[in-house]
């Protein structure tokens, strides 16, 4: 007699909104402090009455610790805004690429912003990496399919969660991981890579069928939407620095130490049900790049590639122009607003949960996942402080005669489940996820979004529009960089 396998379940743990001390944030306790600060001298030298002259500035502080705007109080917004006005006004919300002026130097992906750096390095083998000099990683970018994971029956989609869980936690061991990023993404297709396998090995002769599919070909592949997933590795050059150097040092020894990271990861997405089609080439690196700031360019890469795939130089990697909004960022021939996953579901729901955001109908965006791995000795640390913290909080509301609050229980449970899976020897990893959505104008990124937003809440998923970030924002979630800058 079979059982029947139920598919797996998932629970997210609560995320903590607890501040330093007594709830507040940094720049609240950080006002709040002067503010007392303030009082107390106003106090012993001017009297009450000084108090009361300086009264509009207390109200200006209330008014700044206690209005909330999008989940934050207003002091916190302070300098997200001011760093976003200096931006501003030095005329850096707006990057324009100069390629008569600007230096060649081999590699360089003049990219805008924090990347401007960024360079892709070639070892000897041909494998190619985006070196990061100021952060000292070394990212490979691999292409990577799956079969739907919505048509797989119960005890495979089981098997490939459990399978993926063991992967991240492998990495996650190794020490000298930085970052792991998922990325999937949805683009305009020229049907060119159709046309040429119809050409390659259909027989438009074949009466009736051949006339059919040789018109379907010609409407149907430049209304395609393929989808785009890819895997990024970031190696900590600091950490691995060891074995660099027992490897030849320099890139060359920090390309064989991502060699064995590589082939254990592929190994590892192998048996969650991944096939990594094949690491990115120099060409193929800056074309997923160019794509992203420039979507319209995909059918010209395609076209112009010998093989089918988008390529391009690495010296065009970047965009020509790209303005910063407040909501949004514009590049060449699109706009972006890239959201960030405040809440994952917090209720059991099957693992499938993201269908309804990847596969919405009509809405072109790239969804990452970015993994940043903890240490074992760091992560309870970490466990002990939360736990602390919730008991402080509780001690003080019974003391005041509080009623007790039912979020702290259920952040005190989600904190010593995880203690124990510590303790148990299971990795810890720093989970965010971004989603960015584009559209080629305003109004149609704002329906776009819309719809991104509805089926947001089917999923139980709450979104936030990250403000005054953009650019940081869509730099990690729409590039296969494995960056975690928020």
């Amino acid at each position: 007699m079979s059982s029947e396998v139920l598919p797996l379940t998932v629970k997210f743990p609560h995320r903590s909104r607890r501040g330093i001390l007594l709830g507040l944030s940094l720049p609240q306790l950080a006002l709040v402090s002067s503010a007392l600060a303030l009082l107390l001298v106003t106090v012993v030298t001017s009297g009450l009455m000084g108090a009361v002259v300086l009264a509009p500035l207390w109200i200006t502080t209330a008014v700044l610790v206690g209005v909330r705007r999008e989940g934050r109080s207003l002091i916190d917004w302070a300098p997200l805004v001011a760093r976003y006005a200096q931006r501003r006004r030095s005329g850096q919300t707006v990057w324009r690429a100069r390629p008569v002026s600007r230096p060649r130097v081999e590699g360089l992906l003049h990219l805008p912003g924090t990347t401007a750096s960024l360079r892709v390095a070639t070892s000897a083998s041909g494998a190619a990496a985006v070196h990061d000099p100021h952060r000292q990683t070394l990212t490979a970018v691999a292409r990577v399919s799956s079969r739907a994971f919505a048509l797989l029956d119960p005890a495979t989609q089981n098997a490939n969660v459990g399978a993926w869980g063991r992967a991240l936690a492998g990495i996650a061991r190794t020490g000298h991981v930085a970052t792991v990023q998922v990325m999937e993404r949805t683009v305009p297709d020229s049907g060119d890579s159709l046309a040429r396998h119809w050409a390659e090995h259909g027989n438009p002769q074949a009466p009736v069928a051949g006339q059919i599919y040789s018109a379907l070909v010609e409407s149907a592949g430049p209304a395609a939407a393929p989808h785009e997933a890819y895997l990024a590795i970031a190696l900590d050059l600091k950490a691995a620095k060891r074995l660099v150097s027992q490897a030849g040092g320099g890139l060359d020894g920090a390309f064989t130490v991502m060699a064995q990271t590589t082939a254990s990861v592929a190994l590892a997405a192998r048996n969650a049900g991944l096939t990594v089609t094949g690491w990115l080439g120099p060409q193929e690196i800056a074309a997923v790049l160019r794509t992203a700031y420039d979507p319209a360019s995909t059918a010209r890469l395609q076209q112009w590639s010998s093989t089918g795939r988008a390529e391009a130089d690495p010296a065009a990697a970047g965009p020509v122009a790209q303005v910063e909004e407040t909501d949004r960022v514009i590049t060449d021939s699109a706009r972006h607003t890239t959201y960030w996953i405040e809440n994952w579901p917090r209720t059991e729901t099957h693992a499938g949960f993201l269908h309804n955001i990847m596969f919405s109908t009509g809405v072109r965006r790239t969804f990452s996942l970015i993994y940043a791995p903890q240490g074992i000795d760091s992560a309870l640390r970490d466990v002990q402080r939360r736990k602390a913290a919730i008991v402080a909080d509780a001690s003080e509301r019974r003391r005041r005669g509080q009623v007790e609050s039912e979020a702290d229980n259920v952040e005190y449970a989600d904190v010593k489940t995880r203690e124990k899976q510590l303790i148990s020897g299971h990795a810890d990893v720093a989970l965010t996820g971004l989603l960015t959505v584009s559209a080629d104008t305003d109004a149609h990124l704002d329906a776009a979004c819309a719809q991104i937003e509805t089926a947001a809440a089917g999923a139980q998923v709450d979104l936030r529009r990250l403000i005054y970030q953009q650019t940081d924002a869509f730099i990690a979630g729409a590039l296969p960089l494995a960056r975690n800058t928020l």
